[in-house]
């Protein structure tokens, strides 16, 4: 499975912010949206990431207070990013080494979406479910006679 084929299963939706919008705005959207991160765009182009990390990580530093902060203070500037074509067992791997719960997909210079560590998650069960369906559907329909070769 390819991170092209999670994106296909998730849908193309995608949440973002600019650098000067209040942080206090992305996390309403964020809260709004039921979603752990949003895409930093200034003009057309994807500047950085915001997720939940670096939201707790601003209010933990300024003590609560946020006004006057903007997403473009807080954000992860030059974001790793993924392309579709990667396998998703190379993903996990990079997600869990960089500690990253999100990565944006892109192809070439454009954006395609996002993966979570959820989207993986979900994809792989998916897949397992069905091999695990299509293994037990062979396995009730083994030809009599046959014996397993082991």
């Amino acid at each position: 499975m390819q991170v092209r084929e999670i994106l296909r299963l998730k849908g193309a939706t995608l949440f973002t912010a600019t650098p000067n919008e209040l942080l206090a705005e992305a996390i309403s959207a964020m809260a709004d949206h039921d979603v752990g991160s949003l895409v930093v765009m200034d003009g057309g182009a994807m500047v950085g990431m915001l997720t939940f990390r670096e939201v707790l990580q601003a209010v933990n530093r300024e003590k609560g207070r946020l006004e006057g902060i903007t997403v473009g203070d807080v954000m992860v500037r030059d974001p790793v990013t993924v392309p579709p074509s990667m396998p998703v067992d190379e993903l996990r791997r990079l997600m869990i080494d960089k500690h990253s719960r999100y990565l944006p997909v892109m192809d070439g210079g454009v954006l395609q979406g996002v993966i979570s560590f959820l989207d993986v998650a979900k994809a792989v069960l998916e897949e397992q479910s069905f091999e695990n369906k299509m293994l037990k559907n062979y396995i009730r329909n083994w030809p009599e006679g046959e014996q397993a070769q082991g």
